[in-house]
């Protein structure tokens, strides 16, 4: 239990629980919620990536019982399967799966959505598939909400099944969230895409279309993804992509979120990318002060209600040694910047078609860095649907003008996508991109 003795000051504790074969005997209590010993990884893992470890079932904490019986929209499981970090290592993620009640009526198969959640926060309670059972954690410790049912039961709706990624280390006890790692949330997606056909009780077959589907933090997982999927899973049938607002260079995200009401991301990024990276490790030791290195710990643990509430429109200034903002400081530093710039999606072209949403006005994840992501793709031949999401302003740093868009372009995307799965063409619109804002 790596993690549990590495944080375990910052709130984490262990408790003694029964345990089954090559798994840790002992379960995390992350800020007042015990994690089940399901999370916790065996010492041996399987060679295959998305080969499945265990699962179990899952009770929905947003269910109705159908009229024949059935639960709506359908039956859970909890699985944890095998992944490649970007160390390339072997690596368990946990996520879950569900099987729709409702029928696909498309052509071929029952298709299979691979969804990446957005930004949940980095402590194992704010695992995506812990919160499809507990839909609202509210402790005197802790504030996590499933905002992601909604797309996923919007999806389910369709006939087609759900995948839900945790990430790596996102529920998995034996390493912090590698939050927005390029390499590491890719594989992950595409791995539960991998996984999902092991499940007992699935009705995906070989032939089952694929598609990829995140917001935010998600949208940069699925956009890694839809690059990632030729070379490192050839195997998954991918139909097409939906990726909202993705954070595709973080050199220009982390200044958005720098001082904004979400700057608990920050720290989100710096602690996993400072677990992954040992230099980067160093120049983060050498740059924060106390105060920061308190405050990296503290953010450890937590969701994003958490963070919102006490860390929201802190400016990092106040974490490090020169009094400069971080978001300055790690470009500055060679080695760091080379961190950011291996960071970077749109150096590869996207397998089938994407929708690239990005709200015009959105100052968290930056929408010039998302557009640029468009340009990118198109560049390399990408059939890219790009959709600039404009709105009013609604409040400089507070998130509206990222929320926003979430809801706004959320029904247009799942039926894309479903139109994608059911096999029908999507037209590019590369080359309209350059009169559109």
């Amino acid at each position: 239990m790596r993690r549990v003795l590495a944080v375990s000051s910052a709130g984490v504790l262990a408790a003694t629980v029964q345990a089954g074969p090559g798994q840790a005997a002992t379960s995390e209590v992350s800020r007042g919620v015990t994690i089940p010993v399901f999370y916790n990884p065996p010492s041996a893992l399987p060679a295959a990536n998305g080969a499945l470890i265990r699962t179990e079932a899952l009770p929905l904490g947003l269910s109705l019982p159908g009229l024949d019986g059935r639960p709506l929209p359908g039956k859970a499981t909890r699985l944890m399967y095998k992944s490649t970090d970007s160390n390339g290592k072997p690596v368990a993620v946990t996520g879950a799966y569900i099987e729709p009640t409702a029928a696909w009526k498309g052509h071929g198969p029952r298709p299979l959505v691979a969804l990446a959640s957005g930004t949940m926060g980095q402590g194992d309670q704010c695992a995506p598939s812990y919160a499809l059972q507990h839909p609202l954690t509210l402790t005197g410790d802790t504030m996590s909400v499933s905002y992601e049912d909604l797309s996923i039961y919007r999806l389910l709706s369709t006939g087609a099944a759900v995948v839900v990624t945790d990430y790596v280390g996102l529920g998995a006890t034996d390493r912090l969230h590698t939050y927005v790692n390029r390499l590491d949330e890719g594989h992950a997606l595409l791995d539960a895409a991998r996984a999902a056909h092991a499940v007992p009780g699935a009705s995906i077959t070989a032939r089952s279309k694929v598609g990829l589907y995140g917001y935010s933090q998600g949208g940069g997982a699925s956009a890694s993804a839809a690059e990632l999927q030729p070379s490192y899973a050839p195997d998954v049938h991918l139909a097409g992509t939906y990726a909202g607002a993705p954070p595709a260079d973080l050199t220009a995200v982390m200044k958005g979120i720098d001082g904004s009401a979400l700057v608990g991301a920050l720290g989100w990024s710096i602690n996993g990318f400072a677990q992954s990276d040992p230099a980067l490790r160093r120049i983060v030791d050498a740059n924060i002060n106390a105060t920061g290195k308190a405050a990296l710990k503290d953010i450890s643990t937590m969701c994003v209600g958490d963070a919102l509430l006490k860390y929201g429109f802190t400016s990092s200034t106040k974490w490090s040694v020169s009094g400069k903002p971080i978001a300055e400081i790690l470009p500055s530093i060679p080695a760091a910047q080379a961190v950011l710039d291996k960071q970077r999606i749109g150096t590869l072209k996207p397998a089938g078609p994407v929708r690239l949403a990005t709200g015009v006005k959105d100052d968290i994840v930056p929408h010039a860095q998302a557009r640029r992501l468009a340009v990118d793709w198109c560049r390399r031949g990408g059939n890219v649907g790009y959709v600039p999401v404009d709105l009013p302003n609604l409040g400089d740093k507070t998130l509206l003008n990222h929320f926003a868009p979430l809801l706004l372009d959320q029904p247009t995307a799942v039926t894309w996508l479903t139109d994608r799965l059911n096999g029908k063409p999507s037209p590019s619109t590369c080359k309209t991109l350059p009169s559109q804002p």
